[in-house]
């Protein structure tokens, strides 16, 4: 799958102590518009997961081109993640929001889950999306690029 490009997004959830968990993921769809919700698949030894599955919620942070960054960053073992980067607590579930890394966010609570092999896949009800255009930054053949596009925009 490494040769398949797709967009890069963090999700982020806060444990039942206050403390912020995050993680690089590409392994994100939509699955339905109505209502809207997305699927993520977590490692079974994530803190993100346990958060996540603590808390009933998680965030999905969309980076923009510039967020290089905050992907390698929460894809590294480093645990001051949150202490290298600007986030403040999402409006609904109070996840951490990237907020100069993301083009967007999306608030969502736990539907449903599935264990499978060494991750868990969360489906989780979109309760709340905020946006800004922005170029999205993707990750495919082992690099980063940006979205080529003349111009984005969004409905």
């Amino acid at each position: 799958m490494s040769g398949f490009p797709t967009g890069v997004s963090v999700v982020t959830a806060m444990d039942g102590t206050g403390n912020p968990h995050g993680m690089t993921c590409t392994s994100l769809t939509s699955v339905t518009v109505t209502p809207p919700v997305l699927l993520v698949c977590l490692n079974v030894r994530s803190g993100t997961l346990g958060a996540a599955l603590s808390s009933g919620g998680f965030a999905v942070n969309l980076l923009h081109s510039r967020g290089q960054y905050a992907a390698e960053l929460f894809s590294s073992p480093a645990s001051d993640r949150f202490c290298r980067t600007v986030w403040q607590p999402s409006k609904v579930v109070r996840a951490p929001w990237l907020v100069a890394d993301a083009f967007a966010v999306a608030e969502c609570v736990i539907e449903e889950t599935m264990p499978t092999g060494d991750h868990v896949v969360l489906l989780g009800k979109v309760v709340n999306v905020d946006q800004s255009t922005d170029v999205p930054l993707l990750y495919g053949l082992k690099q980063f690029s940006a979205w080529m596009s003349e111009s984005v925009t969004y409905r």
